[in-house]
């Protein structure tokens, strides 16, 4: 079968939206995920598609923003959800090849499977060091007006600054993140996270801790937050967000992640401006 590859414009989300709802996941509200990011960028395509004639018979959509690391302008790509039907697979690898032939990008693959992997892997991606805990969500008893929790905007906005608040704006309608501010007393900590099953139960996956001190100073009452206000029965956190174990959690490694990049180290690379935090599943 013969298939042309072209980016996903404006004009073609619809289309490609209703191939991933038909062939990859009914639950998402794709149309929404693969249009404009929350952030500002500009962005060269939604990714790139495979169609016979008029029909979509594969895509792969990208994420695209540009972000300040030490120091420099930096421009990223997050390669996101990727899927070819069956008579096309054998050209699969040309949406991927598409997708890097832009030049000046950093790639990042978040929650690449075991067949996407080997691919990425033999382009030049690594992968990142994923170790986390998970931390039970229990019904502690806390000290009353000790640290505050709050997920209300305006409490939001009036206590980060910078380059925290910033990020808030970047992500506050971003459809998979939910937002947190821990309060004591002229301490403060953003936390970010999106919903994930864990062992088939609803959980929290951090995906940003703007102080990783007072995160571990406030866990008890930031899970029993998540536990009473959300209904989640666990907190997972990489390593490399939380910086140390918190105490009564339970050591686990993620699903790998990737990146390529011919100057950033791991350690810049995080779970921000992605599919973490813009698409729902």
């Amino acid at each position: 079968m013969t298939a042309e590859v072209a980016p996903i414009t404006d004009a073609h989300v619809a289309a490609v939206a209703d191939f991933l709802h038909a062939n990859l996941n009914d639950r998402v509200p794709w149309e929404l995920a693969c249009s404009a990011v929350p952030w500002k960028v500009e962005a060269p395509n939604h990714g790139f598609m495979l169609r016979d004639g008029q029909r979509v018979v594969g895509a792969f959509l990208a994420l695209y923003s540009e972000r300040l690391v030490a120091g420099r302008v930096e421009r990223f790509c997050n390669l996101t959800s990727w899927c070819v039907l069956p008579g096309y697979r054998s050209r699969s690898i040309s949406l991927l090849t598409a997708l890097l032939a832009q030049e000046g990008y950093h790639f990042t693959g978040l929650t690449p499977d075991k067949g996407p992997q080997e691919i990425l892997a033999w382009f030049r991606f690594r992968f990142l060091d994923t170790s986390a805990v998970v931390v039970p969500n229990l019904p502690w008893p806390t000290l009353p007006g000790r640290t505050r929790i709050s997920a209300d905007p305006d409490v939001i906005e009036r206590t980060l600054a910078g380059t925290e608040l910033e990020l808030y704006h970047d992500h506050a309608q971003a459809l998979a993140a939910h937002h947190l501010v821990l309060i004591r007393g002229q301490d403060s900590c953003y936390v970010m996270y999106r919903e994930v099953g864990c062992h088939n139960v609803p959980a929290a996956l951090v995906l940003h801790v703007s102080n990783p001190d007072l995160f571990h100073r406030a866990v008890i009452p930031l899970t029993r937050h998540l536990l009473v206000r959300h209904r989640l029965v666990a907190t997972l956190a990489e390593l490399r967000i939380i910086k140390r174990k918190p105490h009564l959690s339970f050591k686990r490694n993620l699903g790998p992640t990737m990146y390529r990049s011919d100057s950033l180290e791991p350690g810049q690379i995080d779970y921000l401006y992605s599919e973490l935090a813009c698409v729902p599943w």
